[in-house]
């Protein structure tokens, strides 16, 4: 009889610690998604700071091409208004954004003084930047997401996920396959 609650104790001591490992593995993973998060909203705001002075840049040389900066700031505008928690609202409105970025590049192409503005090199040089961070910082997200999720379906910490009500966190995907890509500027 003893040896059998000996038995019991054991297990019962390595189930509860199994418990607590998994539920702070799951922690420490949630909290990784969220400084992912952080990390694209950052850059994401960091390109919605440079666009008015881009636009304003623009609109110097082009000002009869409204319809392109009205996109950009429209789009611009959209993005900021979907909640930060909304991970597939704000990928599409960045999407969005991309290629309204793309379409005033393109509508730039043909003032050559605009292209020659040491202004417009320097936007046009940041924006590139703050693009190539966000797509660091996507995968940077997706990554501990995938990280999260498989820890969430997998057994048996599912079952531990379950319990405490950790859920699977969305990807941070553009919908448009367009949207993927750099703004093409050739100059």
């Amino acid at each position: 009889m003893q040896t059998f609650l000996i038995i019991l104790f054991v297990l019962a001591v390595g189930i509860i610690g199994y418990v607590i490992i998994a539920y702070n593995a799951l922690v420490r993973l949630r909290q990784m998604v969220k400084e992912a998060w952080s990390g694209i909203d950052i850059q994401l705001k960091r390109r919605a700071d440079l666009i008015p002075n881009l636009i304003e840049t623009v609109k110097g040389y082009a000002d009869h091409e409204k319809d392109a900066l009205r996109d950009v700031t429209e789009m611009r505008t959209r993005a900021q208004k979907v909640p930060a928690a909304d991970v597939a609202g704000r990928a599409a409105a960045e999407g969005m954004l991309s290629q309204a970025l793309g379409r005033l590049f393109a509508v730039a192409e043909a003032y050559p003084d605009l292209q020659a503005s040491e202004n417009f090199r320097e936007f046009q040089t940041s924006l590139e930047t703050i693009e190539s961070e966000i797509q660091m910082a996507r995968r940077y997200y997706n990554g501990s997401a995938r990280e999260l999720n498989v820890k969430v379906e997998s057994f048996p910490s599912n079952l531990v996920a379950k319990q405490f009500m950790f859920e699977q966190s969305e990807y941070f995907e553009l919908e448009d396959p367009s949207a993927r890509e750099l703004p093409k500027v050739s100059f």
